[in-house]
C-alpha cells in the first residue's frame, strides 16, 4: 500500500451509514470532501466513492497501489492537498468507463417484474427515486425519456442514461435498473437510443391510429380498409376478418370476446396501421440491432379513442403472430388520464376494463398493462394495487420536475415567483400536445400569493398542469445574453439543498409506490 494510504482507508472502511447523508473526510491544507458513504466501492483493492468538494460533486479515486492500471481508464485530477487521491468530473467519458468497471451501473432487461419508470427531466432527481423504490416491489426503471422530452429539454440520450448511472453509484444501489427509450416513432429515434446503451423501447404509433374509425359509415370503414400496408400485415381483408368474425375468442374460463363482423372492421381501420408500423419498427431493430439487449413495449395511450379489450385482443395477437413479443402494452384506457393529477372517470369502470385487459395480457403474453401518464393517479394505483393479478409498469416523469419546483417554492421562493408567472404566459400555446384541462384564471399571479399560498399551489390542479406543460420552456428560455433564464438558478437551489429535494421526491413516491406493496 501507498505511503501515507493507511489512514484515509480505513476512513473509507468504516464510513458511518445514515440514509446516505454525507460525511466530512478531513485532508492536509484544510481541504475537506464530503462523502456519500453508499457510493464507497472497493475494486482490485482500489476504492471509488461520489463526493462534494466546495459544492459540486465528483468521482473520486483513490489507488491502493502504485502499479494500478485503473486511472488510465478516468479523465482525473491529482488533489493538490492530498495527491493520492484523484478526482474524477462526472462526464460521458468516465461514466462509460464507470459502467465498464461496475456491471451495476448499467441498466438490465427488467421482464415480467413490475416496475415504474422515474423519468428525471434535471438529471438530479435519480438518487431520491432509488431510496422510494428500494422500500417497495417495483423494480426502478431510471433513464426514462420520450423523444419529445429530449427535445424539449435539449437534452441527450447519453445524458439521461450518465444522470442514471451517477444516481446508483451515488446510492450503491445494485438490485438492477431498467432503461426506457420512451415514445420512439422512427428508426432514427431507435439509432439515437441504442447507441446510447437503453434496453427497453418503447414504439408509438399513435399517430397511425384512426380515432374517427368508431363513429364512420361501416360502408367508408370497409373502403378505407383496402389502403392498409397489407403487405406488412402479411395477410389480405378477408382472411383477416375471418379470423376475428363470428368466432368465440376464449381469454380465460370467465372471459370470452364475441365480435360481431362491424367491431372487427372497425378495429381494423383503427389499429391496421398501427400494427405494421410496429412491425415495422421492430424488424428494423431486429436487423440492424441482433445482439442488443432489448424489450418492447407497444404504447397506444395518447389517442382520443379508448382501446376496447376486444381491440387490445387484436393488437396483441396480430404482433404475435408477426413475431413482436411484448413485455408491456400500454392501451388508451376509460376515463382521463391528465397530466400532474388523479384520474378523472368511474373507478369501478376502470376496475373492471383493466381486469378485462390483464387477463388478455396474460392470454396472449404474459405481458404488463403500462400506465402512461402514471404521475399522481393515486386512486387508480389503489384500484391495480387492490386486484393483486398481472404484471404493471408504471410511468411518471413530470411529476419528479413538480417536486423540484416544489423545492425551489419552498427554498427560494422569488425564484419561484418568476417561474410561475413565465409558466402562466406559456400556457395556453404549450398544452396543445398535452392532455389537460386546467384553466388559468384559476391560477393565480405570484403577485397574489403569500409564500404560504405559492407552496399550496402545488395541491391545486390547475397550478400543477400550467407549471408541468411549460418545463421544456423553462428549462432552456435564455436571455438576451445567452445564458439561461431559469435553469441554472433552478439547479443552484436544489443543490444547495439537496436533501430537502431528496425529501419532497422521497415522501412523493413513496404515494405513488405503497398501493402496490
Amino acid at each position: 500500500m501507498a505511503m501515507g494510504l493507511t489512514p484515509v482507508v480505513e476512513k473509507l472502511q468504516v464510513a458511518p451509514k445514515n440514509g446516505n447523508q454525507p460525511f466530512l473526510l478531513e485532508l492536509p491544507r484544510r481541504e475537506t470532501i464530503r462523502i456519500y458513504p453508499n457510493s464507497i466501492q472497493e475494486l482490485n483493492r482500489d476504492f471509488f466513492f461520489i463526493a462534494r468538494k466546495r459544492d459540486q460533486k465528483y468521482l473520486f479515486i483513490l489507488p491502493t497501489q502504485d502499479d494500478s492500471g485503473t486511472l488510465s481508464k478516468f479523465d482525473s485530477e491529482k488533489m493538490e492537498a492530498y495527491p493520492p487521491l484523484k478526482c474524477c468530473p462526472l462526464n460521458h467519458h468516465n461514466a462509460t468507463a464507470l459502467r465498464e468497471l461496475f456491471g451495476f451501473t448499467r441498466p438490465v432487461l427488467i421482464g415480467l417484474q413490475n416496475s415504474i419508470g422515474l423519468g428525471d427531466r434535471l438529471g438530479i432527481a435519480n438518487p431520491a427515486h432509488l431510496r422510494a423504490a428500494a422500500k417497495s416491489n417495483l423494480k426502478p426503471v431510471l433513464a426514462q425519456q420520450s423523444i419529445r422530452e429530449l427535445q424539449r429539454t435539449q437534452r441527450k440520450p447519453e445524458e439521461v442514461m450518465d444522470a442514471a448511472t451517477w444516481a446508483v453509484f451515488q446510492e450503491g444501489y445494485k438490485d438492477g435498473f431498467g432503461a426506457d427509450a420512451d415514445h420512439l416513432k422512427t428508426t432514427d429515434d431507435i439509432d439515437l437510443m441504442v447507441r446510447a446503451g437503453f434496453t427497453m423501447f418503447t414504439f408509438d404509433p399513435g399517430e397511425y391510429v384512426v380515432n374517427e374509425a368508431d363513429g364512420l359509415p361501416i360502408t367508408a370503414v370497409e373502403e378505407r380498409i383496402k389502403a392498409l400496408p397489407w403487405e406488412l400485415l402479411a395477410d389480405k381483408p378477408v382472411s383477416f376478418i375471418e379470423r376475428y368474425y363470428n368466432q368465440t375468442l376464449q381469454v380465460t374460463e370467465d372471459l370470452k370476446l364475441l365480435p360481431i363482423r362491424e367491431q372487427v372492421l372497425r378495429g381494423l381501420l383503427k389499429y391496421g396501421g398501427v400494427i405494421a408500423h410496429a412491425v415495422r419498427l421492430h424488424r428494423y431493430f431486429k436487423n440492424q440491432y441482433p445482439n442488443h439487449p432489448a424489450e418492447f413495449e407497444l404504447s397506444v395511450d395518447e389517442t382520443d379513442s379508448v382501446t376496447s379489450p376486444f381491440e387490445h385482443y387484436l393488437v396483441a395477437n396480430e404482433l404475435k403472430r408477426l413475431g413482436v413479443n411484448l413485455v408491456s402494452l400500454a392501451p388508451r384506457f376509460v376515463g382521463d388520464f391528465e397530466k400532474g393529477i388523479d384520474y378523472k372517470g368511474d373507478l369501478e369502470e376502470f376496475r373492471a376494463e383493466y381486469l378485462k385487459h390483464v387477463k388478455i395480457a396474460e392470454r396472449l403474453g404474459p405481458y404488463k398493462i403500462s400506465i402512461h401518464s402514471g404521475s399522481d393517479k393515486f386512486s387508480v394505483y389503489q384500484v391495480i394495487g387492490s386486484l393483486k393479478k398481472g404484471f404493471v409498469h408504471v410511468k411518471t416523469a413530470g411529476t419528479s420536475y413538480l417536486e423540484a419546483l416544489r423545492t425551489v417554492a419552498e427554498k427560494s421562493p422569488d425564484l419561484f415567483r418568476e417561474i410561475l408567472d413565465f409558466a402562466r404566459g406559456l400556457y395556453e400555446s404549450e398544452k396543445r400536445t398535452y392532455r389537460v384541462s386546467a384553466k388559468l384564471t384559476n391560477v393565480p399571479s405570484s403577485r397574489e400569493c403569500s409564500h404560504e399560498q405559492l407552496c399550496a399551489l402545488f395541491n391545486q390542479e390547475d397550478a400543477r398542469q400550467v407549471l408541468h406543460v411549460t418545463f421544456g420552456k423553462v428549462l432552456t428560455t435564455r436571455t438576451e445574453g445567452g445564458g439561461l433564464l431559469f435553469k441554472d438558478r433552478i439547479m443552484n437551489v436544489l443543490n444547495d439543498n439537496e436533501e430537502a429535494h431528496y425529501q419532497n421526491l422521497e415522501q412523493h413516491f413513496r404515494r405513488h409506490l405503497q398501493p402496490f406493496n
